[in-house]
């Protein structure tokens, strides 16, 4: 079978963007393909050491799997919970891929690049991340790679990276993962989801932009959120349509109450067009958010730590017999084994 992967970032809380544009489509993803693919989903608690982590770090990242499971992830025998240091062969790929990698196509990174910009001293961890990722994505054979447009360019970085291994050793060791075009249209989302920072929504939605009203948290009071959207930034136009270059916060609102009432946008947009009363659709919006905060957050609170955990124990089990046989292969090209 083929796999596809994702990592679940655990360094934060998400916000009710993160939730819509990023968890719930992979929830969908997995349910959909898990009978004849790998789902395999993990916290890559390595890459997080790379900023600091607050005591909250164990906390956030049992929270992670609950989500999704309260999203709707149905776990079988194809589905694999795991967390990245629980698998010391994600450590030694990434040194041996390290090996393969160069510095010029490290150094044009576009993140490090700005993440590194203006410091006079940056932690080696930020410039190599994208080897490791690579050693998560490779060590599995996996085919595909659900990532935001921010992560291409590693996820090209993965191709080439395995492309340069097996022509130096003359055998396909590794598996190349499909191209970012067949990566998107496997997907199924060629745009892309991306919600809108509440007060300023030329931006997306992010728990680092200031201003409380600007984001939804999923552990938000549901009253409080719903006030949230009642305060959202919209225009003077006086008139409700899809556009999001010249009326970004009424369309950014129009896709918030179709994601979260998983309706068909264009059903909600043909229902809202041409309305003039913006105060309506916040209402409407308001109450579906608070809502679903409401029923999502009793939802969370009844799965219990022990079934995270039994998660990660059958996962991890998985995951380490997988990637010790690879790394196992990759040894042995290089003539340490």
């Amino acid at each position: 079978m083929k796999t596809i992967l994702t990592g679940i970032r655990v360094n934060s809380e998400p916000t009710l963007g993160n939730f819509l544009g990023a968890m719930l489509p992979m929830v969908r993803l997995a349910n959909e393909h898990s009978k004849d693919h790998h789902i395999n989903i993990f916290i890559p608690d390595l890459h997080s050491v790379i900023a600091e982590i607050d005591g909250n770090f164990q906390k956030n990242l049992v929270n992670s799997i609950k989500i999704y499971l309260a999203a709707g992830l149905k776990v079988n025998q194809n589905v694999h919970v795991y967390r990245q240091s629980y698998v010391p062969a994600h450590s030694e790929m990434c040194w041996l891929l390290n090996c393969v990698a160069n510095m010029g196509e490290m150094g044009r990174m576009t993140q490090f690049k700005d993440k590194s910009e203006g410091k006079s001293t940056v932690n080696v961890g930020i410039f190599d991340y994208p080897v490791l990722m690579a050693a998560d994505i490779l060590l599995y054979s996996a085919n595909y790679v659900p990532v935001g447009e921010d992560q291409f360019q590693h996820l090209e970085l993965t191709r080439n990276i395995a492309l340069r291994f097996n022509h130096r050793f003359k055998k396909d060791i590794l598996v190349v993962p499909e191209k970012t075009e067949t990566q998107v249209k496997f997907m199924g989302n060629s745009e892309g989801v991306r919600i809108r920072d509440l007060s300023d929504p030329t931006k997306k939605m992010s728990k680092s932009t200031p201003g409380e009203n600007s984001k939804i948290m999923l552990t938000d009071n549901p009253e409080k959120a719903a006030k949230k959207i009642m305060s959202a930034t919209t225009d003077s136009l006086g008139k409700i349509q899809y556009d999001m270059f010249n009326q970004p916060g009424i369309s950014n609102l129009l896709q918030i109450e179709a994601l979260i009432n998983d309706k068909p946008l264009q059903e909600v947009i043909s229902t809202w067009q041409g309305e003039t009363h913006y105060g309506d659709l916040k209402k409407q919006v308001a109450s579906s958010v608070s809502t679903f905060l409401t029923h999502f957050q009793e939802s969370i609170e009844a799965i219990p730590d022990e079934m995270v955990y039994e998660l990660f124990e059958t996962g991890e089990a998985y995951a380490n017999d997988v990637a010790d046989k690879k790394l196992l292969e990759v040894q042995k090209a290089f003539s340490l084994r």
